[in-house]
């Protein structure tokens, strides 16, 4: 696994919408903030431009994206929402001066599809953590945005994870893959499908009703996906909704269910997804993961 340079005072961090509309006045304090950590700010054609659901057209996202990609100044990407439509530009991407110069890609939710695209195709390391919205002004600065610019450092990260009863017990060491589950479910088949053999999978998600959440499971563990982890690390399930005839489970005891036949660990509630505190993790990254009765932790 390949990383990009650690960002240095006067690198330059450009910010693109490669999916969903994201309006301008919702980056001030991104920039603000990033500005105060001492690094230059480039603002994409596509912030604050709207085409129906989309921030722009298929094409202009592209080529926004793309200029970011290509461009040697820009040592970092900040997507500035998820949403949808990562996947309708995927396949146009040319990811050869990328390649040459890779730069930290930040982002989650639909940025799940560049994420996984990567790590599959080029073995390059990314950043799962906050976009945009996350970024509010706030004082004292929240722990999950100093959880990105350490990241971003090259400087290690604490992740404050409660012990939930439904954790699965063990240690296990692996390199860190996943993301959105109904974007891995999505990517099954493609050649953007990470490969988790062997890896530490990552999974959250939002929105969703429990009996969706359990096809998408199904869809990665009959996709091999779910086979041959070291560990599962369940990060924000939000938002979660149950039809008028109840599944059955909540989300733990679905998931569980379905690695029933494995023996790796498991945790749940990790700060990291579409929660309010979403830490920064490194998809690529190796990490240690040890879950206890007293803890958990991942380093």
């Amino acid at each position: 696994m390949q990383f990009p340079p650690f960002l240095q005072a006067g690198d330059t961090i450009g910010i693109t919408c490669p999916s969903g509309f994201l309006p301008y006045s919702k980056t001030i304090f991104a920039r603000q903030t990033l500005a105060d950590w001492g690094f230059r700010m480039v603002t994409g054609a596509t912030v604050g431009r709207e085409y129906f659901y989309f921030s722009d057209t298929d094409e202009r996202r592209l080529a926004d994206l793309q200029a970011q990609l290509d461009d040697p100044e820009i040592k970092a990407i900040l997507m500035g929402r998820g949403g949808y439509g990562m996947s309708r530009i995927i396949d146009g991407l040319d990811f050869t001066k990328f390649r040459e110069h890779p730069k930290w890609i930040i982002g989650f939710s639909d940025i799940t599809v560049l994420h996984s695209h990567i790590q599959s195709n080029f073995g390059i390391a990314t950043l799962h953590g906050p976009m945009c919205g996350a970024f509010k002004g706030i004082q004292p600065e929240p722990p999950h945005l100093t959880s990105l610019k350490k990241a971003l450092t090259g400087k290690p990260v604490d992740y404050p994870v409660p012990v939930s009863p439904y954790n699965r017990l063990g240690r296990a060491e692996g390199t860190l893959v996943g993301g959105n589950l109904a974007i891995l479910a999505h990517l099954t088949g493609s050649s953007s499908q990470p490969d988790t053999r062997g890896k530490i999978l990552f999974l959250e998600d939002v929105g969703e009703y429990l009996y969706n959440v359990d096809r998408m499971l199904l869809n990665l563990k009959r996709a091999g996906m779910l086979d041959h982890l070291t560990a599962l690390v369940c990060g924000g399930f939000t938002d979660l909704q149950d039809t008028e005839r109840p599944f059955g489970k909540n989300i733990q005891a679905l998931i569980l269910d379905m690695v029933k036949d494995d023996d790796y660990p498991v945790c749940f509630d990790f700060p990291a997804g579409h929660l309010e505190m979403n830490y920064t993790l490194c998809l690529g990254k190796c990490y240690t993961l040890i879950v206890s009765e007293k803890n958990v932790q991942l380093s």
